[in-house]
Protein backbone atom coordinates (compact mmCIF):
# COMPACT_ATOMS: atom_id res chain seq x y z
CA UNK A 1 0.00 0.00 0.00
CA UNK A 2 1.47 3.38 -0.73
CA UNK A 3 1.41 6.16 1.81
CA UNK A 4 -1.67 7.92 -0.06
CA UNK A 5 -3.73 5.31 0.25
CA UNK A 6 -5.77 5.27 3.05
CA UNK A 7 -5.65 2.39 5.40
CA UNK A 8 -8.18 -0.69 5.57
CA UNK A 9 -8.96 -1.71 9.02
CA UNK A 10 -10.90 -4.83 10.41
CA UNK A 11 -13.28 -3.91 12.54
CA UNK A 12 -15.84 -5.43 14.78
CA UNK A 13 -19.13 -3.40 15.13
CA UNK A 14 -21.00 -3.91 17.60
CA UNK A 15 -24.81 -2.24 18.21
CA UNK A 16 -28.04 -3.58 19.05
CA UNK A 17 -30.50 -1.98 16.44
CA UNK A 18 -29.81 -3.52 13.01
CA UNK A 19 -30.60 -0.46 10.82
CA UNK A 20 -28.04 1.44 12.76
CA UNK A 21 -25.21 -1.59 12.42
CA UNK A 22 -26.39 -1.41 8.55
CA UNK A 23 -25.69 2.08 8.00
CA UNK A 24 -22.63 2.57 9.95
CA UNK A 25 -21.04 -0.50 8.47
CA UNK A 26 -21.92 0.66 5.17
CA UNK A 27 -20.07 3.41 6.18
CA UNK A 28 -17.04 1.91 7.23
CA UNK A 29 -17.20 -0.70 4.01
CA UNK A 30 -16.68 2.33 1.77
CA UNK A 31 -13.63 3.77 3.11
CA UNK A 32 -12.14 0.46 2.22
CA UNK A 33 -12.34 -1.19 5.86
CA UNK A 34 -13.56 -4.72 6.62
CA UNK A 35 -16.67 -4.83 8.97
CA UNK A 36 -17.61 -8.16 11.32
CA UNK A 37 -20.88 -6.63 12.70
CA UNK A 38 -22.35 -8.03 16.18
CA UNK A 39 -25.35 -7.10 17.69
CA UNK A 40 -24.20 -7.36 21.38
CA UNK A 41 -21.04 -7.13 23.27
CA UNK A 42 -21.56 -10.24 24.56
CA UNK A 43 -21.98 -11.93 20.69
CA UNK A 44 -18.39 -10.37 20.07
CA UNK A 45 -16.81 -11.39 22.83
CA UNK A 46 -18.61 -15.29 21.79
CA UNK A 47 -17.58 -15.04 18.49
CA UNK A 48 -14.71 -12.69 17.28
CA UNK A 49 -11.37 -13.44 17.62
CA UNK A 50 -10.08 -10.49 18.60
CA UNK A 51 -6.32 -10.95 17.76
CA UNK A 52 -7.98 -10.52 14.25
CA UNK A 53 -9.13 -7.19 14.56
CA UNK A 54 -7.33 -3.69 14.44
CA UNK A 55 -10.75 -2.07 15.80
CA UNK A 56 -13.87 -2.04 18.06
CA UNK A 57 -16.23 0.73 17.56
CA UNK A 58 -19.36 -0.08 19.78
CA UNK A 59 -22.51 1.78 20.72
CA UNK A 60 -22.77 2.55 24.56
CA UNK A 61 -25.95 2.03 25.55
CA UNK A 62 -27.30 -1.72 24.79
CA UNK A 63 -29.15 -4.10 26.72
CA UNK A 64 -26.41 -6.20 28.76
CA UNK A 65 -23.27 -5.48 28.43
CA UNK A 66 -22.85 -1.61 27.78
CA UNK A 67 -20.10 -0.64 25.39
CA UNK A 68 -17.98 1.05 28.73
CA UNK A 69 -18.46 -2.39 30.31
CA UNK A 70 -17.22 -4.10 27.05
CA UNK A 71 -14.28 -1.90 27.38
CA UNK A 72 -13.65 -2.40 30.53
CA UNK A 73 -13.49 -5.87 30.29
CA UNK A 74 -11.43 -6.16 27.63
CA UNK A 75 -8.28 -3.74 29.60
CA UNK A 76 -9.32 -5.96 32.53
CA UNK A 77 -8.63 -9.02 30.36
CA UNK A 78 -5.03 -7.60 29.14
CA UNK A 79 -6.44 -6.28 25.36
CA UNK A 80 -5.07 -3.24 24.36
CA UNK A 81 -7.11 -3.46 20.88
CA UNK A 82 -8.23 0.22 19.71
CA UNK A 83 -12.55 1.30 21.51
CA UNK A 84 -14.36 3.63 19.84
CA UNK A 85 -17.40 4.34 21.55
CA UNK A 86 -20.61 5.91 20.03
CA UNK A 87 -23.65 7.51 21.93
CA UNK A 88 -26.30 9.41 21.40
CA UNK A 89 -26.62 9.79 25.09
CA UNK A 90 -23.80 12.44 26.25
CA UNK A 91 -22.94 12.21 29.87
CA UNK A 92 -19.78 13.89 30.76
CA UNK A 93 -19.42 11.17 33.44
CA UNK A 94 -19.48 8.44 30.97
CA UNK A 95 -17.30 10.41 28.36
CA UNK A 96 -14.63 10.64 31.33
CA UNK A 97 -15.43 6.61 32.60
CA UNK A 98 -14.95 6.04 28.86
CA UNK A 99 -11.55 8.32 28.31
CA UNK A 100 -10.04 6.75 31.68
CA UNK A 101 -10.96 3.16 31.20
CA UNK A 102 -8.73 3.72 27.85
CA UNK A 103 -11.38 5.01 24.90
CA UNK A 104 -9.87 6.05 21.62
CA UNK A 105 -12.87 8.03 21.02
CA UNK A 106 -15.61 9.14 22.54
CA UNK A 107 -18.29 10.29 19.64
CA UNK A 108 -20.92 11.57 19.93
CA UNK A 109 -24.54 10.86 17.53
CA UNK A 110 -24.77 12.54 14.93
CA UNK A 111 -21.04 12.98 13.80
CA UNK A 112 -19.74 13.10 10.91
CA UNK A 113 -17.37 11.00 8.38
CA UNK A 114 -14.23 12.90 9.06
CA UNK A 115 -14.57 12.57 12.85
CA UNK A 116 -15.01 8.76 12.00
CA UNK A 117 -11.86 8.47 10.27
CA UNK A 118 -9.68 10.55 12.64
CA UNK A 119 -10.86 8.61 15.47
CA UNK A 120 -9.62 5.56 13.24
CA UNK A 121 -6.15 7.13 12.81
CA UNK A 122 -5.92 8.88 16.50
CA UNK A 123 -2.98 8.03 17.98
CA UNK A 124 -2.37 4.45 18.11
CA UNK A 125 -5.52 4.13 16.78
CA UNK A 126 -6.70 0.97 14.48
CA UNK A 127 -2.89 0.51 13.19
CA UNK A 128 -2.60 -2.73 12.28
Amino acid sequence: MSESEPASYRIALVDDHAPVRAAFSSLLRSFGHRVAEHDSAEALLAHADLARLDCIVTDLQMPGMSGIELLERLRGEGCTLPVILVTAYVEETLRRRALLAGATCFLAKPFNADELLACLQRGNGCSA
